[in-house]
């Protein structure tokens, strides 16, 4: 090995070193050679300290056969060269002098090594961060000495130690050294910056996707077990697309995603239906499909799940089982559990292939798992404990199907004729279907990160179909029961909306409610009396239970005071006796409801049923269902509510929901006063999914069609006059929502903003809905909006006109909001550059100059006092547009839309 082209202090350094140690079997030394490059080399065997000359590797093997070698009583280490294994043993201990010799001219050289051990530690790691393609950068010089170093500190201190000056010397020497020979600055910044508490979610899918080390990659992947799991969630779908599009990172990103598969079904399925929205490969032969795909197929086949008890146990029996040397033969335990279980498997999956998915049986949620209905479960149950399927019972299936069940409404409702009402009753009957086969073990995606529960029954009266030309998306109001987990809580039974079942004591009269000394017997006589067999067409022994005793018995403790239900009236409305004030009660009530200009906005529209679904106030709502649901008694009972929408791509508008959480939260920690109002949006394929209904809220199309009153006007209705409180809170909300929207809007280039889109909800937050048409898109590509924002007159009169201080502050919130999310622009960018990579969705049809088009948009440039110029030329050039009023009269024409 040639040893030139060394420089002249270090070939100094190393002409000292070789003097202090001798070559070993007498080859000439030289210090460039370099053992494997994955390690450093052990030092144990290195006999030149201690001034012995082994004799040439030709002289030892010279008749000493390979048997013999093996057969050595010292085990070396396999990282040594090839030739030091072929060392035979000797005697190799050093005399007194020759370590007395040895020590004087190493302790510097200790010290030296014990400064660059120090520096060099921080890249040192397994990572593979710190560049492990050559040895001579990763593995600093004189690493040979530090054993020899630490030999010596074990000797007795009464020898001759050098001047601390020499020490000092070597030390700042072998900074130097570590400065020029250890790992590049720039890597062991990076992974001092990889182990800070900085180091979060947002820059670890940044770095993932932009660095090409293979080491960082594989640093970052493993990172991701670290963070917390809402977090990562938030980048799930840049995580799949990296996935998909970039082979690299697949193997990289399958340890995680395996992990978080085997222990949630919740998971699993959120990553199934990404994958199903962006792999375009599913028409291929297996052989050709992406590795996206393949991923698809392994999760829904089940592989990925937590090993059953049987597993287990067989596990835990091969490991524990006997020397098959032994003649004794003890049955193991498993045996007859695997008989057992086989039997429940196999009648679980007779079950499933009758009634899996059928909607007529009852059971097409029931996916044949009765680990819950064993004693085990029930016992759990009774002590609050959680109970594991054990049964191999595919956990993912019932909730495929629950979700296919409703995407095939969606599917069935644009073909009807007879228009909307047809729809209406389509969609309530096939509801009913869904209803036979609840509850089950199923949940709505879109809030099962948030309110983990089961599905109760669905609400047949206020679902609706929505309004749409082309397309016949609908909305539900689903009934659940809170859980602790999905998997593991037991689903309730089954009740039916029986008349028996509302007899609660919150249906008592007022004149009927027991003094402390009534018996439950006579509470019963005298409300079976006064109903007059309206509420009981049974006889007394069967409308009268123990449970009804229990609940009188309830009451008698604890009086309740609201009474103001609609089961109330209805009861009060049955005795002739408070005939007159229950009727004078309901004219006031039906009186107020017709002249309150709140409820202006909830009369019914026959060309748009579902606007009087939609304006109804969400917790009249929510107590209306409950009264009259069987299930509404239950203290987990929830009520969510879910858009189903088919047809229509909903991966562009899930990016866009991921930006305006972000700019939410940017704002938010910025301190800023504006305000947005992301919601949820989960794809289940390309052209379906499920979208989070924006509640309380009316579209500025029936606020207009209904009342034919100004925005400003209609401010005054329902929050009062100009100098009231409520309306200038209101006014405060409408000007930060307003002008949140403007920067979304201008940043993201967003389309299709005519009034139907355009919310306002109960407390005067204007809210944009429908991001379909982003960055480089619009409706037909006719281009008709060119504005930056849409901003018009009415929005101007409702913050005072443009001389106002209201408009001055609104011009002041959007200068602020693009300096705050210039601040913030690469985690932004992220977003977009990834789900461009390999993606063929319509906003990135300009391919690369869509991205730096958005990039422009944040004006890196500017200073604060030209963006502030640039503000308001936006604001003009919006105000009242040509472009927008063209737009709007489309809509009109179109779509009837105001």
């Amino acid at each position: 090995m040639s040893c030139e082209g060394k420089p002249a202090a270090a070939a100094v350094s190393e002409q000292a070193t070789s003097d202090a140690f001798p070559n070993v079997h007498g080859r000439t030394s030289c210090p460039t050679r370099r053992g494997p490059n994955s390690h450093q080399r052990n030092l144990s065997l290195d006999f030149r300290p201690m001034k012995i000359t082994l004799p040439p590797v030709a002289q030892v093997t010279a008749g000493t056969t390979v048997a013999a070698l093996s057969t050595t009583q010292h085990h070396r280490h396999r990282s040594l060269d090839l030739d030091l294994h072929r060392i035979p043993e000797v005697d190799v201990t050093p005399s007194p002098e020759q370590q007395q010799a040895s020590k004087a001219k190493l302790l510097p050289i200790a010290k030296s090594n014990k400064l660059k051990e120090d520096i060099t530690s921080l890249g040192s790691d397994d990572s593979g961060i710190c560049g492990s393609d050559s040895s001579a950068e990763t593995r600093p010089k004189g690493s040979e000495e530090t054993i020899a170093t630490e030999e010596v500190k074990s000797e007795p201190e009464e020898e001759e130690q050098p001047k601390p000056q020499a020490i000092k010397q070597a030390g700042d020497t072998a900074v130097e050294t570590v400065a020029k020979e250890s790992c590049v600055p720039k890597k062991d910044n990076l992974l001092r910056f990889m182990e800070s508490s900085m180091f979060q979610a947002p820059l670890a899918i940044s770095y993932l996707f932009t660095t090409k080390e293979i080491g960082v990659q594989t640093y970052i992947a493993n990172k991701l077990f670290t963070f917390q799991e809402h977090e990562v969630d938030f980048y799930l779908p840049q995580l799949i697309s990296m996935y998909i599009h970039i082979p690299e990172l697949a193997s990289l990103i399958y340890p995680y995603l395996k992990h978080r598969c085997v222990r949630s079904a919740e998971f699993s399925l959120q990553v199934v239906w990404l994958l199903e929205s962006y792999s375009s490969d599913a028409h291929l032969t297996s052989k050709k499909k992406s590795d996206g795909t393949k991923l698809k197929t392994l999760i829904l086949s089940d592989k990925l799940r937590p090993k059953s008890f049987h597993e287990r146990e067989v596990m835990k029996n091969t490991l524990t089982s006997p020397s098959p040397n032994k003649k004794a033969h003890q049955r193991s335990q498993s045996d007859a559990s695997a008989l057992i279980l086989g039997q429940t498997s196999a009648e679980a999956a007779e079950n499933n292939s009758m009634c899996l998915g059928d909607l007529r049986s009852g059971r097409a949620f029931n996916t044949g798992c009765t680990c819950f209905n064993t004693h085990r479960g029930m016992v759990n149950n009774l002590k609050g404990r959680q109970t594991s399927c054990i049964c191999s019972a595919p956990r993912l299936e019932g909730e495929l199907q629950f979700v296919r069940a409703l995407l095939a409404i969606g599917h069935l409702l644009p073909g009807l004729t007879g228009g909307k009402e047809a729809q209406a009753i389509r969609l309530r009957a096939e509801i009913d279907q869904i209803n036979l086969n609840l509850p089950a073990r199923v949940w709505l995606p879109i809030h099962s990160s948030t309110i983990p529960h089961h599905v109760l029954h669905i609400s047949t009266t206020f679902s609706a179909v929505l309004n749409s030309k082309d397309k016949a998306p609908f909305i539900l109001y689903v009934e659940v029961l809170e859980v602790d987990n999905i998997e593991t809580s037991p689903v309730p039974q089954k009740m039916l909306n029986a008349l028996r079942n509302t007899k609660s004591e919150e249906n008592l009269l007022a004149n009927e409610r027991p003094s402390p000394t009534t018996t439950s017997q006579s509470i019963s006589t005298m409300l079976h009396s006064n109903s007059m067999g309206m509420l009981c067409p049974y006889d007394n022994d069967d409308c009268w239970t123990q449970e009804d005793d229990e609940i009188s018995q309830q009451y008698v403790n604890k009086l309740k005071v609201d009474r103001d239900t609609i089961s109330q009236i209805s009861l009060e409305s049955s005795d002739s006796r408070d005939m007159m004030v229950a009727a004078g009660d309901i004219r006031r009530r039906l009186s107020s409801a017709f002249t309150d200009p709140r409820t202006l906005a909830r009369r019914r529209d026959p060309e748009d049923p579902s606007a009087n679904v939609l304006s109804e106030p969400w917790m009249d709502k929510v107590q209306r269902i409950r009264d009259s649901s069987p299930y509404g008694r239950m203290a987990n009972w929830r009520l969510l509510s879910v858009i189903i929408k088919c047809g229509d791509d909903l991966r562009q508008e899930m990016l866009a929901a991921q930006m305006l959480e972000m700019l939410q939260n940017t704002w938010k920690d910025e301190k800023l006063a504006l305000r947005l109002r992301p919601y949820k949006i989960v794809c289940l394929s390309a052209d379906s999914g499920f979208i989070e209904p924006v509640l309380n809220t009316v579209s500025l199309h029936q606020i207009k069609k209904q009342h034919q009153l100004s925005l400003l006007e209609y401010f005054h209705a329902n929050f009062g006059p100009a100098n009231s409180e409520e309306f200038l809170e209101a006014q405060h909300n409408f000007v930060a929502s307003c002008a949140a929207y403007c920067v979304v809007c201008y940043l993201l280039q967003v389309k299709d903003r005519h009034n139907g889109n355009i919310l306002l909800d109960d407390t005067g937050h204007l809210i944009h809905i429908d991001f379909g048409f982003i960055l480089s898109t619009s409706p037909r590509n006719l281009g008709f909006e060119t504005s930056p924002f849409k901003l018009t007159q009415e929005f101007v009169d409702v913050m005072g006109g443009e001389e106002s201080d209201m408009f001055r502050y609104f011009k002041l919130l959007i200068l602020q909001g693009l300096l705050a999310a210039r601040k913030h622009m690469d985690n932004l960018l992220i977003l977009v550059e990834i789900m461009r990579s390999g993606s063929q969705l319509p906003c990135f049809k300009s391919g690369a100059a869509t991205v730096q088009a958005l990039k422009n948009r944040f004006h890196l440039t500017l200073t604060e006092e030209k963006l502030e110029r640039l503000v308001d030329k936006m604001v003009s050039n919006s105000l009242d547009s040509l472009s927008t009023n063209l737009y709007d009269r489309f809509q009109y024409i179109t779509n009837g839309i105001l």
